[in-house]
């Protein structure tokens, strides 16, 4: 009996708005920003161990399939977050002020 090969498996999947490693609620961007940061895929998968090796690496191949498409899609989000950021520096300058040091508080413990 000879088994037949799987000529093409899903890794990612549209959701709303984001796109997600099916079955799972970790984010395609997660992987890609680990990707571009120079992160090697077991890297990557020893960081999120929910994710098997083979999932991190057909992440990334949807990635670089699709590249434009999913960095336009980082983009926007990154353009909206810088948007709630503005925002949240707007309405409440005191607390944004104090997430802000809480931040480089942090970053100057690591």
């Amino acid at each position: 009996m000879a088994l037949a090969p799987i000529l093409a498996k899903s890794y990612i999947e549209q959701r709303e708005t984001g796109y997600w490693v099916v079955g799972t609620r970790i984010s395609l961007d997660s992987i890609v920003y680990a990707f571009l940061d120079g992160e090697s895929p077991e890297s990557i998968a020893q960081n999120f161990p929910l994710l098997s090796l083979e999932q991190v690496y057909g992440a990334i191949a949807f990635y670089l399939a699709n590249r434009k498409l999913i960095d336009a899609y980082l983009e926007a989000g990154e353009a909206e977050f810088q948007q709630l950021q503005q925002d949240c520096k707007e309405k409440n300058p005191l607390l944004y002020e104090k997430l802000k040091a809480a931040q480089a508080q942090k970053h100057n413990a690591v």
